[in-house]
């Protein structure tokens, strides 16, 4: 502490110098935030994805639906110990260019195999017994202000009826919270009773499995049922489905991260850049605080701080700003991006970053101003 007037008056030194070296640092880790909320966006389904359910959809493409009966036979494969379907319902509320990530499922079976769901019993009760019934997650619940009890219109841009209405009224009979909680869930008997075509037909059956050292096993033994079929299937596991269904747009862990490395990389030749300036410039000065008795660790020292000073400061202020870019552009995204925030993990990640950047980009001014000789350096003078 006994060194920070020295350290401000030198950081105060090149004012206009320390004011942009400062900003360059706040917009690197503004970009760090934003895309590391874009990176978990992608791939924070997989953190969500259960170890003992597998995902059979069609083996063309997830478009094409399969036969609401191949349920009953993968029941009977060994190992499978409960069977659950959904549709994509491809709903929206009142404009369709913000749609609403909502399926039509079997309620209590889809209940039971997704235990992490939280959803309170009076709840449950009501929408088992609703056939009109959905459930809500709480950050959807957030977004469209839905509460308990609500009667809604329902769009679909894909479902018609027999009469060629798309809208299906529906009531809100609860709000669950863990998982992906941005999803409507309806009832398939609700939306399959109605719609003009493609009945009795589902998109993918959920599978929980008894033993998840036999995932593979049992995924053979279930796409072996219905090999050579109309509708052939692919079944894996619920966390390979996710990975799969993100890589369809490219790798997009790898690509960001990429991205904020060269972005951090200009960042700590900008920053050692900057202190390598500085420390040339004080060479007389440093070498009198020397003469002066100031050790040479301390005046290593007195330059690492300033270099962190510098990326901290610059680094925190651009977390923080990222937040409320995220923050704000989070409620926009959610039918699209439904993970997009910015994570714990991303903020500790930053300030890792932040300090590495700073001891860095100090270190060689650092070891320059430490082996500094005082009576060449006063020479130079």
């Amino acid at each position: 502490m006994k060194y920070l007037p020295l350290i401000w008056a030198n950081l105060m030194r090149r004012k206009a110098r320390t004011v942009f070296t400062l900003l360059s640092v706040l917009v690197a880790f503004v970009l760090f935030g934003v895309l590391g909320a874009v990176r978990q966006a992608f791939t924070g389904g997989v953190d969500l994805a259960g170890a003992d359910r597998l995902v059979t959809m069609n083996k063309i493409s997830l478009v094409n639906s399969m036969p609401i009966s191949y349920g009953d036979r993968i029941a009977t494969v060994p190992g499978v110990a409960e069977v659950s379907y959904q549709d994509w319902v491809g709903g929206y509320f009142q404009d369709p260019r913000q749609p609403i990530v909502a399926f039509g499922v079997d309620a209590k079976t889809y209940l039971d195999i997704h235990s992490d769901m939280q959803l309170p019993p009076a709840q449950r009760q009501t929408w088992l017994d609703d056939h009109d019934g959905v459930i809500i997650g709480a950050t959807l619940a957030q977004q469209y202000h839905w509460n308990v009890g609500d009667h809604v219109p329902l769009r679909s841009n894909i479902w018609r009826d027999k009469q060629g209405n798309n809208t299906w009224q529906v009531n809100v009979d609860g709000i669950y919270s863990g998982g992906q909680d941005n999803i409507l869930f309806m009832h398939y008997k609700y939306l399959d009773d109605a719609r003009a075509f493609r009945n009795n037909s589902v998109g993918m059956f959920i599978l929980k499995i008894s033993d998840t050292e036999r995932a593979g096993e049992v995924a053979k033994q279930v796409d072996q049922l219905f090999m050579n079929s109309p509708s052939e299937t692919k079944t894996s596991t619920e966390k390979a489905f996710v990975q799969g269904f993100a890589a369809q747009l490219g790798d997009i862990g790898k690509i960001v991260t990429g991205i904020v490395a060269a972005v951090l990389f200009s960042m700590l030749l900008v920053t050692a850049n900057t202190m390598a300036q500085s420390v040339r410039e004080r060479t007389a000065e440093l070498a009198v605080l020397k003469a002066l008795g100031f050790s040479q660790r301390g005046i290593a020292s007195m330059v690492m701080a300033e270099s962190l000073l510098v990326t901290v400061a610059g680094g925190a202020l651009g977390l923080l700003l990222a937040r409320v870019v995220v923050g704000g552009f989070s409620t926009k995204l959610i039918a699209f991006l439904p993970g997009f925030h910015l994570s714990a993990g991303n903020v500790a990640l930053g300030i890792v970053c932040m300090l590495l950047l700073g001891v860095l980009a100090g270190l060689l001014p650092a070891t320059q101003a430490m082996r500094l000789q005082v009576a060449a350096a006063l020479r130079r003078t």
